[in-house]
């Protein structure tokens, strides 16, 4: 489970960011990764060069560091969420090994080598997501990924059983299973939706009116499935006032994902198992500076790229969220 947005300020500034619903435990840190860092492809153990400097929400284990969502120096931000019964990475590749990178690296891989969503497209077509077993859940986590960059232009990209596909994401919203197309075509059913409601209607001779306000948001749904929270996603995403400034953009970021915060005791997992909203993190793309506040700090914490200059710098944990 998991919640993603995009939303641009009238001055044009992106933010873009998630909920992290999870059922796992999970440390969660700020890290910056430096341009011309050198990490290991966790499926064939090739060397991969990072060419852009970004800064991430993640976590280490032993020695593999995986990464939940980040914004590069050229303001290029990306996330990953989970795709259960969707995400198909195929059989183990022969020939293409040296172009094959786990499920749980591509974030890390796009993150240090695309300025763009228009590198991301070409980056795509040179690589093939495969699934290994990660860390955390043990499993091959199944998963799909939302990208941005500075000019507000957003995608999706899901591996399935029809291969690789990067959509244009025209609401800017993304949450899990299933596919983004059905997503998409689901909206349909909530045309009637809206922040108006009729003042009185008759059937027959009798008069009826509404008992108060919100009377055009009754055909939202309410629950916290996947398809439920991209609509009321969506649709807030849709009516709220455009915002003037950035710092009303994140504003109102935190407000639409308060509609589809999971809270602890809401879903139980079949291994019994809370699963809920762990963070809520927000991206300036603009000045890639990170705002976030944790289940159990409702207080926002700010970092920025650009906080550590020293030249030297490997890998800097911020400290945990």
């Amino acid at each position: 489970m998991c919640t993603a947005l995009t939303l641009q300020s009238k001055q044009g500034e992106t933010i873009f960011g998630r909920n992290m619903d999870f059922s796992y435990d999970i440390e969660p840190h700020l890290y910056i990764v430096p341009s011309g860092y050198q990490w290991r492809n966790s499926f064939n153990g090739s060397r991969i060069t990072n060419r852009y400097r970004f800064i991430g929400i993640g976590q280490q284990i032993d020695s593999l560091l995986g990464f939940f969502d980040g914004v590069n120096e050229m303001g290029f931000a990306a996330a990953a969420l989970y795709f259960a019964g969707y995400a198909n990475y195929g059989s183990t590749p022969g020939a293409d090994q040296n172009n094959a990178i786990a499920s749980f690296d591509f974030l890390h891989y796009i993150l240090g080598n695309c300025a763009n969503v228009e590198d991301l497209k070409r980056v795509i077509k040179q690589i093939r997501i495969v699934g290994v077993e990660d860390p955390v859940t043990k499993t091959v986590a199944p998963l799909h990924w939302i990208a941005v960059d500075r000019s507000g232009n957003c995608v999706v990209v899901e591996q399935t059983d029809r291969g690789m596909e990067i959509f244009h994401n025209p609401v800017g919203v993304l949450a899990n299973s299933p596919d983004f197309t059905w997503h998409l075509t689901n909206l349909r059913n909530y045309m009637e939706a809206s922040p108006y409601q009729e003042e009185e209607v008759f059937w027959g001779n009798y008069r009826l009116t509404p008992f108060g306000q919100a009377g055009g948001t009754q055909v939202l749904p309410g629950g916290y499935t996947s398809p439920e929270r991209f609509v009321r996603t969506s649709y807030l995403k849709s009516f709220i006032p455009v915002p003037e400034t950035a710092n009303q953009a994140v504003v109102s970021c935190f407000h639409i994902m308060e509609s589809v915060m999971v809270p602890k005791g809401a879903v139980i997992t079949n291994r019994n198992e809370y699963d809920y909203t762990r963070y809520t993190a927000f991206i300036n793309t603009a000045t890639c500076e990170y705002f976030f506040k944790t289940y159990d700090n409702i207080q926002v914490g700010t970092a920025g790229l650009f906080e550590n200059e020293k030249p030297d710098v490997r890998l800097v944990n911020l400290g945990a969220i």
